[in-house]
């Protein structure tokens, strides 16, 4: 890999500036990406792999990130193991055929790999474009946040028929979420098998969960997922919403990274860490909307905070929102990489 920074940051070591990218680094904030958008389907996009590959390469063609994360969405595996999955524009995903009974559980389908083929071929495209230069990072929805989706039938504000089914009918639930844990291993050890260098596990909507729900609906299952990772060499990243809280317990399920949103002190974090988990973080994106002299300084506020750590990637607490200006991230991105220790 010709730059190892965003991998050296992974395994914690020390590096000479924080490596850069950005979650939804490919997305809606960049023109080229609707040049494409306007072109296909999102699920076209996310199933053809030259396509997957096109939005992929963006910033880091346009933006000149440390890592490259692959073109899909978190939803897919739901859509593999039966969920009728629809995007549609001004309202997201939706699932037609919501997940709510025994029956509805029983009929998901856990051997489903080759529903999810596309992704290992985008995988290889995107590698072949990238010609070792920076790395690319796999990722997968976690159980719960998938699980929330298929419940509630998409997205929804408040949880509500998630919560319940987890507290009414907590033995379905946990059926659940174990056939969403297999496929989930299964899923990202295909990624690792068609050549991405790290992944990443989204738990989107864990902060909807209490500090014991958290536990048992989420947690456990991730610590599963990561026990079953073909991870040699391949660090493994954390991300939940709620991460300033939940980090403790993230920890127990031993990723390489925990990546934390923005309403925490990350160093206190790190330093609550066990040795040897790096974190990613933890600019509040709403930051890319201000100035540029203020992007600067926060920016530089962050890594005079973290000056001295190892294992350090510098992210947005959370995805770049769509209307961000373009020109703001890109000047974020070239603060990070003017910095030195």
């Amino acid at each position: 890999m010709k730059n190892n920074l965003f991998l050296d940051a992974a395994f914690s070591k020390q590096t000479e500036r924080p490596p850069v990218w950005m979650m939804r680094q490919a997305g809606r904030f960049m023109p080229q990406y609707w040049e494409i958008k306007n072109k296909y389907s999102f699920l076209e996009m996310c199933k053809t792999p030259e396509i997957a590959a096109d939005v992929t390469m963006l910033p880091v063609d346009l933006l000149d990130i440390d890592a490259a994360i692959l073109f899909c969405d978190i939803l897919v595996t739901g859509e593999a193991m039966g969920g009728d999955l629809s995007f549609t524009q001004g309202v997201g995903p939706k699932f037609a055929n919501p997940v709510r009974t025994a029956q509805d559980i029983e009929n998901l389908n856990v051997d489903c790999l080759d529903e999810l083929q596309y992704v290992a071929d985008a995988i290889k495209v995107i590698q072949q474009r990238l010609n070792g230069n920076i790395p690319l990072i796999g990722f997968a929805g976690a159980p719960f946040t998938v699980m929330s989706y298929l419940i509630e039938g998409g997205s929804s504000k408040d949880f509500k028929l998630t919560k319940l089914f987890i507290h009414n009918q907590p033995e379905l639930a946990h059926k659940l979420l174990a056939k969403i844990a297999k496929v989930t291993a299964d899923y990202l050890n295909l990624q690792i098998a068609a050549g991405v260098n790290a992944v990443q596990i989204f738990d989107s909507w864990a902060l909807a969960l209490s500090w014991n729900d958290y536990q048992e609906f989420s947690h456990l299952y991730i610590q599963e997922i990561i026990a079953n990772l073909n991870r040699k060499d391949i660090p493994v990243i954390s991300f939940c919403k709620g991460s300033s809280v939940f980090a403790p317990i993230m920890a127990e399920a031993k990723p390489d990274v925990i990546s934390v949103d923005w309403n925490a002190d990350l160093l206190n974090i790190k330093n609550a860490l066990p040795a040897g988990i790096a974190v990613q973080g933890n600019l509040d994106p709403h930051i890319l909307y201000a100035d540029k002299a203020v992007i600067k300084t926060q920016i530089h506020k962050l890594f005079e905070r973290m000056r001295g750590t190892d294992g350090f990637i510098f992210n947005l607490g959370h995805g770049i929102m769509p209307d961000i200006p373009f020109d703001n991230v890109k000047y974020a991105i070239e603060v990070v990489k003017e910095f030195r220790y």
